[in-house]
């Protein structure tokens, strides 16, 4: 499963490298050098990244499971080393629906000898798992696999899950962009900051509109990410920003205008 982060399209391993020597101490500035390591494999030196940034924001699930991806794919020997359960472990407490944890946890669950309750897990998971996400194709693959392998009758529960989340898209494509779970910023992500002392807290809800703004910057095209913005400002109580995102967006997007001020009105922003 993918680690969970976006990086600027322009940014290359150099730049995010020296990104956390000008801020050792943003923890996005971190999880983008993981991310970028993870990509290009390699892997030690992601989840010494990752590492870092879980020292700088401990109360973030999505961290702690990148860093427990990391140790798993940098173990030449070990398919599932203590260091990458316990990195796992932490997520799960943090945030118990934490898709990639989840998963290696039944992977671990697998690995014991437990391929009924590994199957039963992953397919949990499924269940849980929006149509669209991107980890869903791998996911069904693995369920498969390791019902042929061990003689696990699996579709129909296959088949369940995947009338399960045709039935609840729709549900979710109609909801407004601003009112949706869209990748990004969410209130969930700033309620995790929320715990963290005051110093961190900043550096991580601002890092993460730090790197939302610098991918608009790479695509101001990017209309949802203008709503993830203004939404973001918001939530952080800086109404005068979360005007200039509105009209920053009208003027990079001038035929999305309508669209973009009936989402900025559902979020309580109006311009200027």
């Amino acid at each position: 499963m993918a680690a969970s982060a976006s990086l600027p399209a322009s940014a290359s391993i150099d730049d995010l490298e020296q990104a956390t020597r000008d801020s050792p101490k943003d923890s996005a500035a971190w999880q983008r050098l993981g991310l970028a390591y993870f990509e290009a494999a390699r892997f030690a030196e992601a989840a010494n990244a990752y590492g870092k940034a879980t020292e700088l924001a401990p109360g973030i699930a999505v961290l702690w499971s990148a860093l427990g991806e990391a140790r798993v794919m940098a173990s030449d020997r070990d398919p599932m080393p203590p260091q990458a359960v316990s990195a796992f472990e932490k997520a799960i407490a943090i945030d118990p629906k934490d898709p990639r944890s989840r998963y290696f946890m039944a992977v671990k669950r697998d690995l014991s000898g437990d391929h009924q309750g590994a199957v039963n897990d992953w397919l949990a998971l499924l269940e849980d798992s929006p149509a669209d996400a991107p980890w869903r194709s791998d996911l069904i693959r693995t369920i498969e696999q390791v019902g042929k392998i061990h003689k696990i009758d699996v579709a129909d529960k296959l088949a369940a899950a995947d009338r399960k989340a045709a039935s609840s898209a729709p549900m979710d494509a109609s909801l407004p962009v601003a009112a949706r779970g869209i990748p990004g910023p969410t209130a969930q992500d700033l309620a995790n900051a929320s715990r963290l002392a005051p110093s961190e807290q900043r550096n991580m809800a601002d890092g993460m509109v730090a790197s939302l703004e610098q991918r608009l910057a790479n695509d101001p095209s990017y209309i949802d990410g203008w709503v993830m913005l203004m939404r973001s400002r918001r939530m952080l109580e800086q109404p005068e920003k979360a005007q200039k995102a509105l009209a920053d967006a009208i003027a990079a997007n001038p035929g999305k205008a309508d669209y973009l001020r009936q989402q900025a009105g559902m979020l309580g922003i109006r311009e200027k």
